[in-house]
């Protein structure tokens, strides 16, 4: 069983399961979900919670080895995702509540240098719930001696329904290897499609900051200071995963690799004692 926080407003109500990853194991607008949701007591896996967070890194570190600053650290990868070390290691760790109330809530994790990560971090999480819209902020701080790459991000995942539409801009798109590595970036200009039958497993670059999901049901925005989002649905998932996250699928290889700079990537490199921070909201509206 897991202990949950809930914070609600007359609209939305949101639970939170801080020992299994910091993640929201669910968010409703009235009895409709938003997410993927479930009570947090149901919730045993955090691969099946409505949206956890990804820090120190999103998505993939190929190979599920880091090459950094001359010097490789093998990286421990999560059983089902051999052979990449995947979404960093806050989702697999528990988190401790430093504040909540029937609103806001806030969280942190205190990481050491270990097989999963080689360079300690403190990182936190703030909720807070107004009107129908969920506020969300994490934040990350290098903790070790040395110079450390860091990303953030989160990993919510909707409900699908037979109508649901997906629409926002970008200006390019991270093709993908059988390996699910990324291979080359491609011009594209985001996506305006339904979800019934859509198969995306991608990164996107340029990203404006706002995608809006919409059917029958709900109109649903997600909104981010971050300008990378990566979306995945296929015809075997009843969700369409929207991952605003701050770098490429991938980036501190690519970056090692030489095949393409930092900037480019979306890679950040803190100095001991600085920190990071990014911003996410969703916003839940019903249709009439």
């Amino acid at each position: 069983m897991t202990t949950s926080l809930l914070l609600a407003s007359d609209a939305l109500r949101c639970e939170i399961a801080p020992a299994l990853g910091g993640a929201i194991a669910g968010l409703w607008l009235g009895a409709t979900p938003v997410l993927r949701s479930s009570a947090a007591a149901a919730l045993t896996s955090v691969r099946n919670a409505g949206s956890y967070p990804l820090v120190p890194f999103s998505n993939r570190v190929g190979h599920g080895s880091l090459r950094w600053a001359g010097t490789d650290h093998p990286l421990v990868v999560p059983e089902g995702f051999e052979p990449h070390a995947i979404h960093g290691v806050g989702w697999l760790r528990p988190w401790s509540v430093l504040e909540a109330n029937g609103q806001f809530a806030l969280l942190s994790y205190e990481h050491q240098a270990d097989e999963s990560w080689p360079f300690a971090f403190d990182a936190s999480q703030a909720f807070r719930i107004r009107g129908n819209e969920l506020e969300l902020t994490l934040s990350i701080t290098n903790q070790s001696a040395v110079a450390a790459p860091v990303g953030l991000g989160w990993h919510p995942c909707f409900v699908k329904r037979p109508d649901t539409h997906v629409r926002f801009a970008a200006t390019g798109r991270w093709e993908m290897g059988d390996d699910k590595l990324p291979t080359r970036r491609s011009a594209s200009s985001g996506l305006d499609h339904d979800c019934q039958g859509l198969d995306v497993d991608h990164c996107f670059d340029g990203w404006s900051g706002a995608l809006h999901l919409s059917d029958s049901v709900l109109h649903t925005t997600v909104s981010s200071s971050l300008r990378y989002v990566v979306v995945y649905t296929n015809a075997s998932r009843a969700y369409v995963a929207v991952e605003p996250v701050s770098h490429v699928n991938n980036a501190i290889s690519l970056l090692e690799q030489g095949d393409a700079n930092a900037s480019e990537l979306g890679i950040r490199v803190l100095q001991p004692g600085e920190s990071m921070s990014a911003e996410m909201s969703i916003r839940a509206q019903a249709c009439s």
